[in-house]
């Protein structure tokens, strides 16, 4: 254990001790495994409200939710070329997770999920996995396998690093720029602290309390909602490449 406390940002559960194994890779964060569970929780809660909102004809939430959801199958129709609902069920699902794991942290003593590397390169792979099933359905396992050798043989090693750059790509960007979110928001608050050492801030504390909403709002909300959909978005803008021969 890193950390004595159970819960802590630092504790990491050993899952495989009762086997023998003892490696820290194997080792799960414990902050970042509670978030996760209260992501879904969360998200079994949204659907379920949103089942309920759905059987009345007219409302200010059933009207948010109809256009959230118009103008995901918007683009995943220009993007695709043609709207196809389970691709448009992975994107949509791929974005209320991430939004979800962007906005947890603002709630006390949780951090968010994807300020760990290990949940955004999970993020990556089952996206990267997903792509590449479709295209395999799409193409055919001998064709999928063949575009790794074009132009040439020789070029297989620099294809596979390709495919593989992608996922690293997006995971990193997720999990860099939730961090830093995260990381330059604990500066501010530890900088002002409860006896701000600021002159306008001391005189006024007002203007401490408006600085940290603003800079939380910014940094939870606003980048937390970028973060995600150019996330899933680029999800998208890759499985429309590996299919796009199959329109």
């Amino acid at each position: 254990m890193n950390d004595f406390n159970f819960f802590g940002s630092k504790t990491q559960w050993p899952l495989l001790t009762w086997f023998g194994v003892t490696h820290p890779f194997f080792n799960v964060t414990a902050s970042t495994i509670i978030a996760t569970w209260a992501v879904l929780g969360a998200l079994v809660i949204t659907l379920l409200l949103c089942r309920f909102f759905f059987h009345y004809k007219k409302g200010t939430i059933r009207f948010v939710t109809i256009t959230i959801i118009k103008a995901f199958m918007n683009l995943c129709a220009q993007t695709l070329g043609t709207f196809n609902y389970r691709h448009f069920s992975f994107v949509m699902a791929l974005f209320l997770f991430i939004l979800y794991c962007n906005l947890i942290g603002m709630l006390p003593f949780l951090e968010e999920p994807t300020a760990d590397l290990n949940t955004t390169l999970a993020l990556g792979t089952f996206s990267f996995l997903y792509i590449t099933t479709q295209a395999i359905k799409k193409r055919g396992i001998k064709k999928y396998i063949g575009q790794y050798f074009e132009p040439f043989f020789l070029m297989l090693p620099l294809n596979v690093i390709g495919k593989l750059a992608s996922v690293i790509s997006i995971s990193f960007r997720l999990f860099g720029n939730l961090l830093g979110g995260s990381v330059i928001t604990k500066i501010f608050m530890s900088f002002v602290g409860q006896t701000p050492t600021v002159w306008y801030l001391a005189a006024v504390p007002i203007f401490g309390s408006i600085a940290y909403v603003f800079i939380a709002s910014f940094f939870g909300i606003f980048e937390g909602f970028i973060q995600a959909f150019v996330f899933s978005m680029l999800s998208l803008t890759y499985l429309s490449t590996e299919i796009a021969d199959e329109r």
